[in-house]
């Protein structure tokens, strides 16, 4: 008990003081990340040998199969035999003096695309390295992604994905949508300023916008300025604005995708126009934001029904994309499960684990006192809203995978994993979660054209796994599945990606992850931070 109290003290006091020092940490508008000194290459030539491949365009797994990369880009995908058959070594493509990868009985995917990223650091409140986010990343396989909205600005952000993209640093591609709010974007109040404010981020280096939410006038400017401009655009219905913009009036004026689920909801009331609140909720009091948003869905129109199917059809008309980011709202159905999960104690900073942590200042922290009922009625509400997202798919809809991590106890890159297990939940199936996680996310994106498929001619961003994810999602995680070795009659940790190649650069994943736990070591024994599982508690009440 005395030493939580001790360590959590010096959090607050340390932090500021080591990331104000230059140690490595430093938190501010220039801040800058190291120079990449992680993968080797990109090769003139490369090949994967052997692999069994899942495309992304959702054709089943093909194999064995070696793939052959050029520097960057994929150029030759040549099917070498069949399974558990010798291969004959003139059906292959020869090496020609480049470099070879055996990979035999594992499984090659597309790079993963997360459409829902956020690189934070101090300014949100959480205190860490930008690099640690970035290779958290990548070391769960996401090598193409979007910003929408950070704590740095963007022409830091767009400084980065510059920086990313001639892999001068460590880290997935970034798209870097900046985010419009009339109330925070430099006094956006007629519809004059909110096209000169697109245009601002278009001549910054933006290539889409994140919309919170804005007057009618406002968002009706923007939106028809950024599609002039060819920019992409997507949306956090924020639940300030959705009375008069939920996702049936947004996707009309213009808008392309959404975030989360704000606004979907709102758009399928049949008996009320406004959600139901409390008398005493206050939005700015996070428990009652978050737990009413728990009991908004069986507001709605239930699933099947004529306004349900009304406002699907007209979504899919729209080609409409949806990237819901279920993981980010995971907790608030399962709190024990999330704020205790394997991850954290070896990959999770302390300065992040203080931000997690019950707070009424801190965005996402909302656990004051978080009950049971709240719990149920969220495994309701994601019921309902699966039931949607899931039928969306079925009928041709665009379904993206977002993380949206460094919140609400989910963390970089292993949230990201969660998100396809909760698609599973949903209703998609394996394949139909890795479809969505690399062809869809492109196309959702504007980026199909580059990535999100194997392909020829495509850049040479791959997954390797030595285990089937298709069988087992969990074996994506950092942190591997739990297995029972007969032979030995141990228990044992499998899986984990092996290798993550970006831009035909091959990343040792598990190198890489020691790296990150030699990062969260290292702070905890700066900071005076004992081993071990960090608790939630300041001083436990009783001893329990």
């Amino acid at each position: 008990m005395k030493v939580e109290t001790r360590w959590r003290g010096r959090i607050a006091a340390m932090c500021l003081a080591l990331l104000a020092a230059g140690s490595g940490f430093a938190q501010d508008e220039t801040v800058t990340i190291p120079e990449r000194d992680e993968g080797e290459g990109p090769f003139e030539r490369l090949i994967l040998r052997g692999a069994y491949m899942i495309d992304g365009t959702g054709a089943p797994t093909q194999g064995p199969v070696d793939i052959v990369v050029e520097n960057d880009r994929i150029a030759q995908v040549a099917v070498v035999g069949y399974p558990r058959l010798a291969i004959d070594p003139d059906d292959r493509p020869p090496l020609e003096g480049g470099r070879e990868i055996d990979v035999s009985g594992m499984y090659v995917l597309p790079g993963f695309i997360d459409t829902h990223l956020h690189l934070h650091s101090r300014q949100s409140g959480q205190g860490v390295p930008p690099d640690y986010i970035l290779k958290l990343w990548l070391a769960h396989g996401i090598t193409t992604g979007r910003t929408v909205g950070g704590d740095h600005g963007t022409p830091w952000e767009v400084d980065v994905a510059a920086r990313l993209a001639a892999s001068e640093i460590t880290g997935p591609r970034l798209e870097v949508y900046p985010a419009f709010n009339a109330t925070e974007a430099g006094g956006v109040n007629t519809p004059e300023r909110a096209r000169e404010r697109i245009r601002e981020i278009q001549r910054m280096g933006g290539t889409g916008v994140k919309f919170f939410g804005s007057p009618e006038e406002i968002m009706i400017a923007a939106l028809d300025e950024a599609n002039a401009l060819g920019l992409n655009s997507t949306m956090h219905h924020a639940q300030l604005a959705v009375k008069h913009a939920n996702v049936l009036t947004t996707s009309g004026w213009g808008l392309r995708s959404m975030e989360h689920w704000y606004g979907l909801p709102e758009a399928l009331f049949e008996d009320r126009t406004i959600q139901h609140y409390p008398n005493d909720y206050v939005y700015q009091n996070e428990q009652h934001r978050f737990a009413e948003a728990g009991r908004l869905w069986r507001q709605a129109a239930r699933p099947g029904s004529a306004k349900w199917n009304e406002v699907m059809e007209t979504l899919l008309a729209r080609d409409f994309a949806l990237s819901p980011t279920f993981t980010a709202y995971l907790t608030s159905r399962d709190f024990m499960r999330m704020s205790r999960a394997k991850w954290h104690e070896k990959y999770t900073m302390p300065e992040l684990w203080e931000f997690y942590r019950p707070n009424r200042d801190a965005h996402g922290s909302y656990w004051f006192y978080w009950t049971l009922e709240d719990e149920i009625a969220w495994k309701e509400n994601f019921r309902l809203w699966m039931a949607f997202i899931n039928e969306y798919k079925n009928r041709g809809g665009k379904v993206s995978l977002g993380s949206d991590s460094g919140y609400i106890y989910n963390l970089y890159g292993f949230g990201y994993i969660m998100e396809m297990q909760l698609f599973r939940e949903a209703g998609f199936t394996p394949l139909e979660i890795i479809h969505a996680a690399t062809m869809v996310g492109a196309e959702v994106m504007g980026v199909d054209d580059e990535v999100g498929s194997i392909r020829v001619g495509k850049k040479a961003d791959f997954v390797v796994v030595e285990e089937n994810p298709l069988a087992n999602l969990h074996v994506l995680l950092g942190t591997g599945a739990i297995r029972l070795n007969d032979a030995t009659r141990e228990v044992e940790r499998v899986g984990g990606i092996r290798y993550t190649i970006k831009d035909g650069i091959v990343y040792d994943v598990p190198e890489l992850l020691a790296a990150i736990r030699a990062m969260v070591a290292a702070r905890k024994d700066l900071l005076g931070i004992p081993a071990g599982p960090m608790p939630i508690e300041t001083v436990p009440a009783r001893n329990w």
